[in-house]
């Protein structure tokens, strides 16, 4: 049975920084795409970024504001842990951060962590 577990989240003012971590243990998830998703209260789900292993190949939603520097997700022992590093926070960053692995089927059919809080105060 594959157990994704997040760490890392908390509560941070804005402008400030959080790295958010996710293990995965039973398996071996190197082969698999592995990313992050959010849901803020009251709202959808939403993804913010995925990548394979050696982030080959990286994808990030327009949330990331990866031109500024804001989100990076990186893949990393033997391709069983995914990180995302989110840099100056904002308030509508608050949602409850899940980590995932897609089994081949899409990310509904994939495996969830029970995810993370991330709090961003004004």
């Amino acid at each position: 049975q594959v157990q994704l577990v997040e760490s890392g989240g908390g509560l941070v003012q804005a402008g400030g920084s959080l790295r958010l971590s996710c293990a995965a243990s039973g398996r071996t998830l190197a082969t698999s795409t592995m990313g992050w998703f959010r849901q803020a209260p009251g709202k959808e789900r939403e993804f913010v970024a995925r990548t394979t292993w050696k982030n080959v190949n990286t994808y990030y939603a327009d949330v990331a504001d990866v031109g500024k520097g804001r989100f990076t997700i990186s893949r990393a022992n033997a391709g069983n842990s995914v990180y995302l590093q989110m840099n100056s926070l904002k308030p509508e960053d608050t949602a409850v951060y899940y980590c995932a692995a897609d089994r081949g089927n899409g990310w509904a059919g994939g495996y969830w962590g029970q995810g993370t809080q991330v709090t961003v105060s004004s």
